[in-house]
């Protein structure tokens, strides 16, 4: 098979039908803002690690070669040779850092930060490809529900100019069923061409380079009390990671003193010089402890405070901000999926109604009793129902799944 063939064949095949835990587990496991999220981690402990390694011992070598134009002398004695070789091996041990030792604290609080904050992002994931799987699954049913009404629209022209054919219809009638045909046939081809583009959203956002398909096969157990949704969540990661990012904060600021306190370091330094000059020895070493104490820097530690102490303010907003919004959406959530199974009970009535109906107008209009107007306004109102119909079933789900998503029970 020639490629081209090969491509249309993709094209044509059916997307994959996948189950609404197999599309959260897809996603989870191979979607590139996760991958994203991993590399920011990994940058921020990365980042710990050069923190930390101001606090570790270093240990360098240098060497040097010099060439003057001829050896140095005074009274007869060498002072410098024209060419001079000089190598020291350095050890520099911090011994009292902790202006290094609260830089590492703080780079591994950021880290740890960062860790929860990546952690959200599989929440945001799910959630984004949970609510295209069943928009997937909703969009399906109003395609059935449009194939419905296309398929009654045409048996309807078929018996109309099967009457006209015998005689007893008109032109009228027949005209009428083939607009109500061709409205139906509209919906229908518009609700395919919706039900492509979902699969495809749901083929990116399962990380496959597929579109796919939504099985039909889900059951949603919101919580059945909205105290027993509000007890959990401060589970939600988004909760989680902004409660972590306080912590962190917060804790930043306790390490302020440290940028008042003295830096000891021991460096340590064998050394060899060839040719020996005297009074240097050829080989030797030499030991210093260094104090460092820091008394004016411009205002850098008073600034640097500042900021600190900003940020653990506005992070701890941040928290209470987001559990606030938790609440509220739980709140909102509990109160949407008691309308949403209200709605739903009243448009699958409607439209167990509607069908009803629109037999009884066929009936009728077999024996005579109405005209084709009644049939054809029976059609639009059974069309119009079995669509609320499907509409609101999906409404209920993606309302159960925002209450699972608000308590933090979900993904």
């Amino acid at each position: 098979m020639s490629p081209p063939l090969v491509l249309l064949s993709l094209l044509a095949a059916a997307p994959e039908a996948i189950t609404f835990q197999q599309a959260v587990d897809r996603a989870l496991a191979g979607h590139p803002s996760l991958r994203v999220a991993e590399a920011d981690v990994q940058r921020a402990w990365a980042l710990n690690e050069q923190a930390r390694s101001a606090s570790l011992p270093t240990l360098s070598v240098n060497g040097t070669y010099t060439r003057l134009d001829g050896d140095r002398q005074l009274a007869d004695r060498l002072v410098t040779s024209k060419d001079t070789l000089t190598g020291n091996l350095t050890l520099t041990v911090p011994i009292l850092a902790p202006q290094r030792w609260a830089q590492w604290s703080r780079a591994t609080n950021a880290a740890t930060a960062q860790t929860a904050t990546s952690a959200d992002v599989r929440r945001q994931v799910a959630l984004t490809v949970a609510r295209t799987w069943l928009s997937v699954l909703g969009q399906k049913r109003v395609l059935q529900a449009a194939t419905q009404a296309r398929d009654t629209a045409k048996a309807h022209l078929d018996y109309a100019a099967q009457r006209r054919a015998g005689g007893v219809g008109n032109r009228l009638d027949e005209i009428r069923a083939a607009q109500e045909l061709a409205v139906s046939q509209t919906q229908l081809e518009n609700a395919a061409s919706q039900l492509v583009r979902l699969q495809e959203s749901l083929g990116v956002a399962a990380a496959s380079d597929l579109p796919l398909d939504a099985l039909d096969e889900l059951q949603l157990n919101a919580p059945g009390s909205l105290d027993d949704a509000l007890s959990t969540t401060e589970t939600r990661l988004d909760v989680r990671a902004a409660q972590v990012r306080r912590d962190m904060a917060e804790k930043s600021t306790h390490l302020d003193f440290t940028d008042y306190l003295p830096l000891v370091t021991l460096v340590g330094q064998p050394f060899a010089q060839t040719p020996q000059i005297a009074p240097q020895p050829q080989l030797g070493w030499l030991a210093q402890a260094v104090l460092t104490l820091p008394l004016y820097d411009g205002g850098l530690r008073y600034g640097q405070q500042r900021e600190r102490r900003a940020l653990a303010t506005s992070a701890d907003a941040q928290l209470d901000l987001s559990l606030r919004q938790a609440k509220s959406e739980v709140r909102a959530a509990f109160e949407v999926v008691k309308h949403a199974d209200e709605a739903l009970k009243a448009a699958r009535d409607a439209a167990k109604s509607s069908v009803e109906s629109l037999d009884l107008s066929n009936l009728a209009y077999s024996a005579g009793a109405v005209t084709n107007l009644e049939v054809t306004d029976a059609e639009r109102r059974m069309r119009d129902a079995v669509t609320q119909a499907a509409v609101a079933e999906d409404a209920s789900r993606q309302a159960r799944l925002d209450l699972l998503a608000a308590a933090g029970r979900f993904p």
